[in-house]
């Protein structure tokens, strides 16, 4: 029985803070989910792919964001009770779904979780999803603690449910990747059944309609002030004159440095937790009992530009501040000595930080870089490709994945990159305004999350350039996720369909189709050679299995690991071209790690002396 299915409430459990998520929704009678996998979110869907094999709550990975957000749409104005979990990022995919669900409101509670990435620890930018929420006029909430995020999903599909609009429950990774105990609940998992009531005057947004449903959000909007004014998510601490507001986790920075600071007496805080609509009348009323007021907020000046104006309609002038090069920082996360630093500063508190431990004496830790994993199929078609290139001048716009590795020396395959998708798309621009040849990579989830509209374009358009679609069985960066191109048997699961890559491609029109297999690296080569001359849109579809994701897969036998041999006269083709991390320098000589590889035999194919051959069993 998965952990999270407990009914067993006399003690406290450990979990992570994404497992608090998923058993505080579970309580709170969730019944339909559904995501695109994004870290820092990835947990949460996770545990509800494999708590729905066992109960009956309907979990599914959906091809992107936008279509996570539809699902729950559906499911939620059919009256039950839903979720659409995505990272950051992910909520751009869905906001043209989610701007306008706003307007149509839902039946049932309907949850938007939107994993926020200060520091961008696995992701392209750190945006502050907190203006989604100001943009589309939604409620929305900020846990602050591991047990806090549990508690509060629960209260927003009910005040979701109360005025009948999604709400977006905003975390970071902080509160996603924390570990806590938390007191259980009994659980409360809804049953995926409802009944649609038809009624196109509300639901079908032709603008007539929709200006009298945008009506209706402002209503609901205002009644969302209402619940703000009350919520126990918006509280202060505290009777000092001194004043700060702060959100989200960084409520705990600052609490840890009033009493580092020994200003208790001093201070007072309000915690926002409701933090849209904002407790207009609460924090002008706090203000009006405050001398100067830190706003204390990761990202960016959400809170902060509300406060001001705020002040200025009271009149007020007291001193107001947060984003500052003396202050806080809209770059990245925040932590305690930040917080302490900030407050010393604003307060004019005496403060001297801690001495840093001198480490001189201590070596320096070695650069460890994120690197494609030994054995990589990416790198086998990233080399190939490098060489069936030789002589060009050469774009190579490439897409969100393990591949996007692929950029680092020595294999530096990468040129452009902005978003999901963008490979294709970019690639057609590329072809169009240089000379250049232009070769593009996309994994095969992004390939269905956002690569076919671009290919479908770039084949009407009749663009020139060469697509490889990196096929390895998996959504793999974020953690194996099954994707609509994966064969579900491998995962002794039924009721499955799957989407075939390759007829996707010809059924878009596109002439030059090939399908390779990367480890083979001299047949890559050829098959890519062919692609690369061919005027006008081609494909390369390399297919070979994850090789993290094989070692679960009973139908992948294991191969031996390699070894240099004597005949090796230390041209270090196989380190200086392929860059694998199972390869070392053992005297100024490359060596392998036997524990390391997993024999995926392409150094052995590039070694100029044939010096690198399987290690003979010990027997």
């Amino acid at each position: 029985m998965h952990k999270l299915l407990t009914n067993d409430q006399s003690k406290k459990m450990m979990v992570l803070g994404n497992e608090a998520i998923a058993r505080g929704a579970l309580e709170a009678g969730l019944a339909f989910a559904a995501t695109y996998p994004g870290t820092p979110s990835s947990e949460i869907s996770l545990n509800f792919f494999q708590i729905s094999q066992e109960s009956d709550l309907y979990f599914e990975y959906s091809a992107n964001e936008k279509v996570a957000m539809e699902m729950a749409a559906a499911a939620a104005n059919s009256g039950v009770r839903s979720m659409a979990i995505m990272k950051h990022v992910g909520l751009n995919v869905a906001a043209d779904a989610l701007m306008t669900l706003a307007y149509v409101g839902v039946k049932a509670g309907l949850v938007v979780l939107t994993a926020d990435d200060p520091f961008m620890f696995s992701s392209q930018n750190e945006q502050d999803n907190r203006y989604y929420a100001k943009l589309g006029g939604l409620p929305m909430l900020e846990p602050s603690s591991v047990e806090e995020a549990k508690e509060m999903v629960g209260q927003a599909l009910g005040i979701s449910e109360q005025l009948q609009v999604p709400v977006l429950f905003r975390t970071t990774t902080r509160i996603n990747h924390s570990t806590a105990p938390v007191d259980l609940k009994p659980l409360n998992i809804g049953k995926p059944e409802g009944k649609f009531d038809k009624d196109p005057m509300n639901y079908v947004t032709v603008p007539a309609i929709s200006r009298r449903l945008h009506v209706k959000l402002l209503e609901k909007l205002e009644k969302a002030k209402e619940l703000s004014e009350t919520s126990p998510f918006n509280f202060i601490e505290g009777t000092g004159k001194w004043g700060i507001i702060c959100s989200g986790v960084s409520y705990n920075y600052v609490s840890d440095a009033v009493k580092d600071l020994g200003i208790g007496d001093k201070t007072r805080i309000l915690r926002i937790g409701f933090s849209n609509p904002l407790p207009e009348q609460k924090i002008k009323a706090f203000l009006k009992d405050c001398d100067q007021v830190l706003v204390a907020e990761e990202g960016e000046p959400f809170l902060e530009e509300a406060v001001k104006a705020f002040a200025q309609e009271e009149a007020l002038t007291l001193k107001i501040k947060g984003k500052d090069k003396d202050l806080f920082s809209r770059l990245y996360e925040f932590n305690p000595a930040i917080a302490r630093q900030a407050m010393a500063n604003f307060f004019g508190i005496p403060y001297t930080p801690p001495a840093i431990a001198d480490t001189s004496d201590v070596p320096e830790i070695p650069n460890r870089p994120p690197n494609l994993c030994a054995g990589c199929s990416h790198r086998a078609t990233f080399y190939a490709v490098k060489k069936a290139a030789v002589g060009r001048n050469t774009i190579y716009p490439t897409d969100i994945g393990c591949y996007t590795l692929g950029f680092l020396p020595p294999l530096s395959m990468a040129d452009f990159l902005i978003c999901m998708g963008s490979s294709v798309g970019t690639a057609g621009a590329f072809s169009k305004v240089t000379g250049d040849k232009v070769i593009s990579f996309i994994g095969d989830s992004t390939f269905f999350h956002s690569g076919i509209p671009g290919l479908a374009s770039a084949v009407f358009n009749n663009h020139n350039f060469t697509l490889v679609i990196l096929d390895n069985g998996t959504t793999a960066m974020t953690g194996h996720q099954p994707n609509p191109g994966v064969q579900m048997d491998d995962w002794k699961l039924d009721g499955y369909g799957r989407v075939s890559i390759e007829n996707v491609v010809r059924s878009l029109g596109v002439q030059h189709v090939t399908v390779i297999k990367p480890l083979k690296i001299n047949k890559s080569i050829d098959a890519i050679k062919e692609a690369i001359d061919y005027q006008g849109v081609s494909v390369i579809i390399s297919e070979e299995v994850c090789v993290l994701f094989a070692k679960g897969l009973e139908r992948v036998k294991k191969r031996k690991s390699f070894r240099v041999t004597d005949r090796c006269k230390n041209h270090q083709d196989c380190v200086k071209e392929l860059g694998c991390p199972a390869f070392y320098m053992a005297d100024d000589r490359p060596a392998i790690d036997p524990v390391m590889c997993v024999g995926c035999a392409v150094c052995a194919q590039i070694c100029p002396e044939n010096a690198i051959s399987p290690v003979k069993d010990k027997a």
